[in-house]
This record gives C-alpha cells, structure tokens and sequence, in this order.
C-alpha cells in the first residue's frame, strides 16, 4: 500500500461554515449534485459549486508537489481521473511544458465546458472503466471523485488506477478521523456515496488492491 502524504498541501484552504451547509442541505439538493451536470458546476451554491471557473491561484501552487512527488518532466504523462473542466491538467501542461495530459469525468456538462486548450485532451467516461490500456500513465492523480461511487464501484474504479498507472498514483476521499469529523462531514458531504473512518479506508485499500498513494477531504 502506498502512503498517507497530503500532496495538496499548498492548494489554498478556504473557510467552510460547515454546520450552517448541512443545515441547509436536502437529500433534493443531493440528488441534483450527484447528476453533475450544469446546476452543480455552475448553478446554485446549495447544489454545488455555485459558479466553477479557472483561476489559477488554486492549482498553481499545487503543481511543483506533483512534479516534485512524481518525478515528472515533458517526457511524462498524466491522467486526471475526475478532471472537471480541465483547471488542473491546464496548469500542468502550462507549468511543466511537454508533458502529456490526459482527463476523464463522468459530466458531459464538465467535458463541454472544459477549458478551451484542455478540449483535445479529455472526455466523458466512468472511473470503473477507464478507457486506457494498461501501465498507460506515468501518473494517475484523482481528488475527491472516487467517493462519489458507491463501495463497490470505488473498489473497482482503485483497482482501474493501479491498472492504468505504471508509476504512481495519488487520491483524496472523504474521511473522518473520529465523530466529531463523521458528524461534519455528514453534514458537509454533498455528493459522496462512499466515505469511512480514515483506519477504515486503508483497510478497504489493502483489501482491493490499491498501492497509490492518498490523503484525506475533511471539512
């Protein structure tokens, strides 16, 4: 099994009235999130993002840790599993020039909007079966998407990480470490179908097969 780093560490942290958001929240409001569609990314806050456009004070600073923790350089490549509108392979390709970048997201909306350099470079598919053949990246980066698959599903989308990426991986999932952060992220979660005590998590990686890396989303 691969180890607990926080490789976002420099992504800038915002402050989350997080009690006040699953006060508001329904399972109505869930249930439009989990369609990702228009109303999620670019829709009402209670359903989402409330507004998802670039701005790359968020992805910049994070890039150097990934290219530092995997070694990558223009030779490299890249999949971002759960890319959205492309925001972080945009600022890969920009900061490390040459390097292959690829996404994949379940929203077709997503796909759609990415941004414009990035369009060439993703497309709409499902992270239990990615569309690559075997060892086909370098590095398989995916945050906070696995956890919107129900237990199952999330076992088979790591164990399509493990396959594709011949290098290295690294993920974020929804975690609690005690129940105070269960009660939070109950409270918080908004799209995840699948979230577990941090201890529970690593058993289910050791379980399934999973060798990347990870760390944790909690609000």
């Amino acid at each position: 099994m691969g180890r607990e780093i926080d490789l976002l560490v420099n992504y800038p942290k915002t402050q989350r009235k997080v009690k006040e958001r699953g006060a508001e929240k329904t399972e109505e409001d869930r249930a439009i999130a989990r369609q990702f569609g228009k109303d999620f990314f670019d829709g009402d806050r209670k359903h989402g993002y409330g507004g998802f456009g670039y701005q790359s004070r968020f992805w910049q600073p994070v890039i150097p840790t990934f290219q530092e923790h995997f070694g990558l350089r223009a030779e490299s490549s890249v999949l971002d599993v759960g890319s959205g509108k492309g925001f972080m392979i945009h600022d890969m390709a920009e900061l490390i020039p040459g390097i292959t970048v690829k996404g994949i997201d379940i929203s077709d909306y997503a796909i759609a909007n990415t941004i414009e350099d990035m369009l060439p470079h993703v497309q709409v598919g499902n992270a239990t079966s990615l569309p690559f053949p075997d060892d086909a990246f370098d590095a398989v980066i995916s945050i906070n998407t696995i956890h919107n698959l129900v237990r199952e599903e999330c076992a088979t989308a790591l164990r399509e990480i493990e396959r594709i990426s011949r290098r290295g991986s690294f993920i974020t999932v929804d975690a609690y470490r005690n129940d105070d952060e269960k009660e939070l992220m109950e409270a918080w979660n908004l799209t995840a179908k699948t979230f577990m005590h941090v201890d529970a998590w690593k058993a289910f990686f050791d379980e399934v097969g999973y060798t990347g890396d990870y760390y944790w989303f909690i609000p």
